[in-house]
Order: structure tokens, then sequence, then C-alpha cells
């Protein structure tokens, strides 16, 4: 079966997944596990990635995850997960967590993130992916934003070489 040569933002995208926070997932601060949330944003992402590609994905960074504020004990986060950008076999992922108070309806934007997967064939390959189709001018404007962030990601890689030659 043919692999699509493009794909909309909807046809991979998570909006609305829930988590419960409980005791079990609080840290010694007694707000939720910063370690519990990243690793969902990264299970989550991973099905985008999955969504869109039709491969088997790999976590290749992580880019700029930042806790704006902290999630509570019954609180109950709201992960909204989506592909920015595709290039020839990654893809990077953006997750956006908010925590919300289910008594009062309260609802606080607690962490941004965003993930760079690579497909792989049934070698271990690096597979080509399909090419992304935008939506609407928030999903460009997201798309520009990850070609910057991959732009830098590159940029401090050939940077670091030069600390490899001692």
């Amino acid at each position: 079966m043919s692999q699509p040569i493009s794909k909309s933002v909807s046809d991979s995208s998570i909006e609305g997944h829930v988590y419960k926070v409980f005791p079990n997932d609080l840290n010694a601060h007694g707000t939720a596990f910063g370690g519990m949330i990243m690793a969902k944003c990264d299970r989550l992402s991973l099905v985008v990635a999955e969504r869109h590609s039709g491969f088997v994905c790999v976590t290749a960074s992580v880019d700029s995850i930042h806790f704006m504020a902290p999630a509570k004990e019954n609180d109950t986060l709201i992960f909204k997960v989506s592909i920015n950008r595709a290039w020839g076999s990654s893809m990077e992922i953006g997750v956006r967590v908010e925590a919300e108070n289910s008594y009062t309806g309260d609802n606080k934007h607690i962490l941004s993130a965003y993930f760079t997967f690579v497909a792989l064939d049934e070698n271990n390959k690096p597979a080509k992916v399909p090419t992304l189709t935008t939506e609407s001018e928030i999903q460009e404007r997201r798309c520009k934003q990850a070609d910057v962030r991959r732009e830098a990601r590159l940029q401090t890689i050939e940077k670091l070489k030069d600390y490899d030659k001692n």
C-alpha cells in the first residue's frame, strides 16, 4: 500500500485527551510530577507521529519543555497534541497541556513542548513521511515556527562538533 503524498494536521491530531491527577502522581512538593506529564506527552506525540507517517516512529529530540504552572491533586490534565511540520523522515509534534479544576471549571495552561520523531521502515531505516497540509493560519504559523526550531537544532549540532574534535 502506498503512502499518501500529504496529510492534514487534523488527520493525526489529538484534541482533549484527559488524565485525572491522583495522589500517586504527586511529587514531594504536592504537585503533579513533571516526569509523569512528560512521559504522557511523549506517548501521545508518538501516536500523532505514527498516525501521520504510517510507520513506527522513535523520539529523536525533545525541545523546549516549558512548565508554566503546577497541576494539583484532583486536577484534570487536558492534552492537545498535533503535528507542526513534516520534513523528509522527521516530524515536529507540538503539545499543550492544560489543568482543569473539575469542580470550579477553572482552566490554566501548564505546559508546552515540542517533540521531534523519525519514522522508520521495516529495516529500521528512516522512512519518507507525507508532507503536511495546514488548515488554518495558526497551523501555518506553527509550521513556520517549527522550521526555526529545526534550524536552531541543526546549528547547535554543527557548533557542538567543534568540541568533539578534542
